[in-house]
């Protein structure tokens, strides 16, 4: 496995136990996390991202969207797992507007 994966899988688990932590002391509520991460994704359009094919669009995304589960799972403190969170961005993710 290239080291690089590895590197970015840990950087996410720390975002995502970052934005845990911003919750649990009060800085942010997990509505305003989901949002910006929402308008992150919204974001990522326009013209060069388009282009790309699903697969690259998809990928592009994916730090984002495992961000927006791991939010959502992490209600009880407990760390989600990274393998458990990327199965489910895969379960979950919905076609964009060109492949309907």
């Amino acid at each position: 496995m290239n080291t690089a994966n590895l590197q970015l899988e840990e950087l996410l688990m720390a975002m995502a136990e970052i934005n845990r932590l911003l919750v649990a002391r009060g800085l942010l509520t997990s509505s305003e996390i989901e949002d910006a991460l929402r308008r992150a994704e919204a974001g990522l359009g326009g013209e060069r991202f388009n282009e790309l094919s699903p697969a690259n669009r998809d990928a592009i995304a994916f730090p984002i969207r495992i961000l927006q589960l791991a939010s959502q799972a992490n209600t009880d403190g407990v760390a989600p797992d990274f393998s458990g969170l990327a199965k489910k961005v895969g379960e979950t993710k919905k076609p964009y507007n060109d492949q309907q």
